[in-house]
C-alpha cells in the first residue's frame, strides 16, 4: 500500500494577506496541490459602478497599501484611453518617478523584511537583525526613500491622494523634487552592494519553463505604460488582454485564477518575467549587476527572483535619479482635461508583482457602468501551484518539516498580494 504524506501549512507566514498551502502525494508520486486563499473578497469592482469615472483612481488605491500606485496609474490610464487623451512630457515623468518610489519601497519590502531571512536561514527580519544588522537597517532606510517619493508625488505614502485621472492635483516644485537627490544618490550605492552580496548565496535548483508575460517597450523598461509581450512571442495591445487571458474560480480560493485562453496553461507575471522580456533596457548599473550575477539573458529559477528583485531597485534608484536631474520646471497645469464620453477603456502598468490590468466602461455623465480589475498575483496563483507540485516531486526524499519549509520559500518567492487578489468573486443566491 503506497504512503500518504500531506504537507500543510494553515496560515502562510511572511506574505501579505491571509493563505494556507496544502500538498498530498501517495508514494513517490504528488497527486494535490493547493495554494488556498481563504481572505475574505471585498468587491471592488462592484462597488465602482454607479461613481464618477474621475473617482476611480482614490477608489482604486484602497485596495492595496504596499502598491497603490499601480491601481491609480491602470485606473487613470483606462480613463484616459476613454476619454481620448494622453500623458506625456513632464507629467509623464512624474508618474514614474512616483512609480519608481513604489517599486522601491514594495520590493525593499519584501527583499529585506520577508525573503530575505529564508536565505540567511533566520524565521524572520527581527531574529535576522541581530547577526546583520546593517543589512536590516540598510534596507529599512531604502524603504523609507521609497515612501518619501509617493510622499512627495502622491501626497501620502499610504494610499496617495495626490494622482488623479489626467495627472496630478498638485505637481512638486523643481526644489522640492531636487530634495530627493542625496537620499537616492545613497539608496543607489547601498542596493548595489546588496545585489552583490545576494550575488553570493546558496539558492535551490529549480527550473522550469515558464511562459513569461510583461509590458513591453521599445524605448524603456516599462514601469508606466507599453504591450503585452510574453517569450512564446505575444505581441498583443492592452485592449486585448481579456481574449488572452480567462479567469476562473477554482474551489479552493477565493482568488480568481487566470490562464492562456487558448491553451489553458498558465503564465509568469513579474520581475522575472520583466527581465526576460526587456533585459536590454535595464539601466547601466542594473545590467552590470545582472551580467556579474550570471543572470544570463532570462531566469528561470523562481528563487532567485529575490536578486532580480534587488536589481529592479537599483533601476529604480537609477531611473529616479535620472528624472529628478531633468525636472528643471514644474508643468504649466498639474493636470490635463479630462471630458467624459461612452465608451471602455483599457489600462495596465508593471506593478512590483507584475501586470496590473484595468477596464472601465463609462456613460456620456462619466458614471462607471462596469469595472474589471485583474492583480498580478491572481495570474501567478497556478503557476506558484506548479512550482509547489515540480518542487516537491523532486525532493520526496526530505522530512515533512524541511519540505514544509522549501515550500513556503517557493510561495514567497512571488511576493503574492493576496489581499490584491481577493477583490472579486461572482456570488449566486439561489432561491427556492
Amino acid at each position: 500500500m503506497s504512503e500518504t504524506r500531506t504537507i500543510e501549512v494553515d496560515y502562510l507566514a511572511r506574505v501579505e494577506g491571509e493563505g494556507a498551502m496544502y500538498v498530498r502525494t501517495e508514494g513517490d508520486r504528488v497527486e494535490e496541490v493547493k495554494l488556498s486563499i481563504f481572505e475574505a473578497p471585498r468587491f471592488f469592482e462592484g462597488f465602482l459602478r454607479g461613481r464618477d469615472f474621475r473617482e476611480a483612481p482614490d477608489i482604486t488605491a484602497r485596495i492595496c497599501g504596499i502598491c497603490p500606485i499601480a491601481y491609480q496609474m491602470g485606473a487613470s490610464l483606462a480613463m484616459e484611453d476613454i476619454c481620448g487623451i494622453t500623458v506625456d512630457g513632464v507629467l509623464q515623468d512624474l508618474r514614474r518617478l512616483a512609480y519608481c518610489g513604489e517599486w522601491i519601497e514594495s520590493h525593499a519590502l519584501h527583499v529585506f523584511m520577508l525573503h530575505l531571512p529564508d536565505f540567511l536561514g533566520y524565521p524572520d527580519a527581527v531574529t535576522a537583525a541581530k547577526d546583520h544588522p546593517d543589512m536590516v537597517r540598510n534596507g529599512l532606510r531604502i524603504k523609507k526613500i521609497g515612501n518619501a517619493i509617493l510622499r512627495l508625488l502622491g501626497g501620502r505614502e499610504i494610499h496617495p491622494v495626490n494622482l488623479r485621472v489626467g495627472g496630478f492635483y498638485r505637481a512638486p516644485s523643481p526644489a522640492e523634487v531636487a530634495g530627493l537627490g542625496e537620499d537616492l544618490s545613497w539608496g543607489l550605492e547601498a542596493s548595489c552592494e546588496v545585489a552583490e552580496f545576494l550575488a553570493t548565496l546558496d539558492y535551490p535548483n529549480l527550473e522550469r519553463d515558464y511562459e513569461f508575460v510583461s509590458l513591453v517597450h521599445p524605448d524603456e523598461y516599462p514601469i508606466t505604460h507599453g504591450r503585452l509581450g510574453s517569450s512564446s512571442g505575444l505581441d498583443a495591445a492592452i485592449r486585448d488582454y481579456d481574449d488572452i487571458f480567462t479567469e476562473e474560480h477554482v474551489a479552493h480560493s477565493n482568488a480568481l485564477h487566470s490562464h492562456r485562453s487558448d491553451s489553458g496553461e498558465p503564465v509568469f507575471m513579474g520581475p522575472l518575467a520583466r527581465f526576460a522580456l526587456n533585459r536590454e533596457h535595464l539601466t547601466p548599473r542594473a545590467a552590470e549587476l545582472a551580467e556579474r550575477a550570471g543572470l544570463g539573458i532570462a531566469c528561470r529559477n523562481p528563487f532567485r527572483s529575490i536578486q532580480v528583485r534587488m536589481i529592479e531597485i537599483v533601476l529604480a534608484f537609477e531611473e529616479a535619479l535620472r528624472l529628478v536631474d531633468g525636472y528643471r520646471a514644474a508643468p504649466a497645469e498639474p493636470a490635463l482635461p479630462v471630458t467624459p464620453r461612452a465608451g471602455t477603456g483599457f489600462g495596465a502598468t508593471e506593478a512590483p508583482r507584475g501586470i496590473c490590468y484595468h477596464r472601465y466602461s463609462i456613460d456620456d455623465a462619466g458614471l462607471i457602468t462596469d469595472a474589471k480589475i485583474v492583480p498580478p498575483t491572481s495570474v501567478n496563483q497556478p503557476t506558484i501551484e506548479a512550482d509547489l507540485r515540480e518542487l516537491v516531486q523532486t525532493h520526496l526524499d526530505l522530512p515533512d518539516d524541511e519540505l514544509r519549509h522549501h515550500c513556503e520559500v517557493a510561495i514567497r518567492n512571488y511576493d503574492p498580494c493576496i489581499s490584491c487578489a481577493t477583490h472579486f468573486l461572482d456570488l449566486t443566491v439561489d432561491r427556492k
